[in-house]
């Protein structure tokens, strides 16, 4: 028997791989199956954020380069006459299903900002709930190298993980993750968030595509597992594809949640307004945190100040240097210690990462 309604809110990604064709134009078919599957859900109660790459596609068949033009400048100009087209096309087949479309562009600074964010959040919470299906890119058209995601799989990532979805599904033109290691190449169905070594898995000839790649989406998989989010990677191509997922069949590869029954991280996630003090973090300290690719214990060393009396076992908040909060966790001895050895090397952490919730 299948299991209806698998989630209640999810984000989408579709890459470009799966709504364009071999000659870089929008798969019309495609498109259309996936805006029906998502009209079906939204239909059954299910909230749905849907990402989608395309734009440069969709502008390749409109716009025909002529002269010298940078690499940057002709992907603004493509990315930029090719959105519209993209999601024109979104909101005509929506249409067709009675849905109205938003578009939301986005660039990576709109994250690091915490009014943005916080913005960024209602918009997507009012959209939801006035069942509008909000259709997300990132800002090509203003968005320079060092300030671009990786690729949409980041950029989806930071949504799942604001908008605190259930299920974030990643569609490419590959089935999921092969196995590589035992030289047969099948899929891998499910990977336990304690797995950190996707190298070993990754066929760059099988799996490598768009500007991220598998291993880019493997790391943020990962990322939002170890947040309670269950993340697949499937194939956008298959027919139902996300129907199935839904239903609760097996399908593609599944990076399963957290466990819920590591209780202290849950409780401490859950710990806004109830703690007794705050640390500040340097800079390092802040990006070896956040920065996901694997788990950090805050240690003295990148503490620059104390705020508040607190003791072993208390909940403490961590924040960044221009006072964002970072995460919060259960301190492993008092204030007055830490006040005494921040700053220094070679010293027990205050938070050790299994009690250290990272917040953004």
């Amino acid at each position: 028997m299948k299991q209806q309604h698998l989630y209640k809110k999810i984000v989408v990604k579709v890459g470009t791989n799966v709504i364009t064709g071999k000659n870089g134009e929008l798969d019309f078919e495609i498109l259309s199956s996936l805006t029906a599957q998502i009209a079906a859900l939204q239909k059954q109660g299910i909230q749905v954020i849907l990402v989608s790459s395309g734009a440069v596609g969709a502008g390749r068949s409109l716009v025909k380069l002529s002269g010298t033009i940078a690499p940057v400048a002709a992907r603004q100009v493509l990315s930029s006459t090719g959105q519209i087209k993209l999601i024109s096309t979104y909101n005509d087949l929506f249409l067709q299903h009675g849905l109205i479309t938003a578009q939301i562009l986005v660039t990576k600074s709109d994250f690091s900002d915490r009014l943005h964010y916080l913005n960024m959040q209602t918009c997507f919470t009012s959209l939801l709930q006035q069942n509008i299906i909000p259709v997300v890119n990132e800002n090509d058209a203003v968005s320079v190298t060092e300030l671009m995601f990786t690729d949409n799989d980041e950029l989806s990532g930071l949504i799942a993980s604001m908008m605190d979805v259930e299920g974030y599904i990643i569609l490419s033109h590959v089935d999921g993750l092969f196995d590589m290691k035992s030289g047969n190449g099948a899929i891998i169905p499910v990977i336990d968030p304690s797995n950190k070594h996707f190298h070993q898995y990754i066929n760059p000839g099988k799996s490598e595509f768009g500007r991220g790649g598998m291993l880019t989406k493997c790391h943020i998989a990962q990322k939002l597992s170890r947040l309670g989010i269950t993340v697949h990677i499937a194939n956008g191509r298959k027919p139902g594809i996300l129907l199935s997922i839904l239903e609760g069949e097996k399908t593609g590869t599944t990076f399963l949640p957290q466990k819920p029954t590591h209780g202290p991280k849950r409780w401490i996630a859950n710990s806004e307004g109830m703690e007794k003090g705050a640390v500040t973090v340097n800079m390092g300290a802040e990006m070896a945190l956040v920065a996901g690719e694997r788990a950090n214990s805050l240690l003295p060393v990148g503490i620059v100040s104390v705020e508040g009396r607190f003791l072993k076992g208390d909940i403490i908040k961590v924040c960044a240097t221009d006072g964002t909060i970072i995460g919060y966790g259960m301190a492993q001895y008092g204030s007055e210690r830490t006040l005494s050895i921040m700053g220094q090397k070679d010293q027990k952490p205050l938070i050790h990462y299994d009690y250290l919730y990272i917040t953004n």
